[in-house]
């Protein structure tokens, strides 16, 4: 007897996303089980006999995929935009796996985005519990005083709670701006702009350069590579 799972489950067994994830996909109609578009989750699927796609693109467990792209500013992260605005998908070219995003990056950010299939390795990425840095180049406005980003370094008051330390280099000051680096070990919403906004002063321009240990270095904007086995392996720690 074939084994029969859940739609929901399926596409997460495969490395696409979470259940949750998968649920919304369902249900948003991206996702069809032999042609026809199946928008319940508790759909059952055998395994041996059907083709489940996911917009268009086959569903089945594949090697696993670690990518690393230069985002460019103006580019979301998500898979399609209702304003139909440029989405990092875009980018992707004749990738063949279905991946995801590790967190995001808003669309005035550019920088290093990962993208995988491997669910548990984005979870770990992306979960604070293990601390996980993010390495941002900041344009701030204003030129800060050494209180102002001693306050950064320690934490701010946030409105969903205070900031963990912070690793603040102040990088140079040009007439009206400040320009810092900043490692930060959590991944909140907009969380570099807000911690700047906090200390009075407002994100000019901001650019991810690295996470854990992974730098972007010489990868042009717009630009995508895979993760070397070695990379992949310092970032599960």
């Amino acid at each position: 007897m074939r084994p029969l799972k859940t739609l929901d489950r399926v596409l997460s067994k495969a490395g696409f996303g979470s259940r949750t994830e998968a649920r919304s996909w369902i249900g948003a109609g991206r996702v069809s089980v032999n042609g026809k578009v199946i928008q319940s989750p508790d759909h059952w699927v055998d395994l041996g006999r059907d083709k489940v796609t996911l917009d268009g693109k086959p569903v089945k467990p594949g090697k696993k995929v670690y990518l690393l792209l230069y985002k460019p500013k103006g580019y979301l992260t998500t898979y399609k935009d209702p304003e139909g605005r440029p989405t990092v998908y875009d980018l992707l070219g004749e990738v063949e796996q279905y991946v995801v995003p590790v967190g995001r990056l808003d669309l005035d950010t550019s920088g290093l985005l990962l993208l995988t299939n491997d669910t548990q390795f984005a979870e770990r990425i992306m979960n604070p519990d293990f601390k996980v840095t993010k390495t941002y180049q900041v344009k701030a406005r204003g030129v800060l005083t050494e209180e102002q980003v001693q306050r950064l370094r320690d934490g701010v008051e946030l409105s969903d709670g205070p900031t963990r330390p912070a690793s603040v280099t102040r990088l140079r000051n040009s007439d009206n701006s400040t320009f810092l680096e900043i490692t930060i070990t959590e991944g909140r919403n907009r969380q570099v702009r807000r911690m700047l906004e906090a200390v009075d002063s407002k994100v000019r321009k901001l650019v991810r350069t690295a996470i854990g240990p992974i730098r972007i270095e010489k990868l042009g904007v717009g630009k995508i590579r895979e993760l070397t086995a070695a990379e992949v392996a310092m970032l599960r720690g």
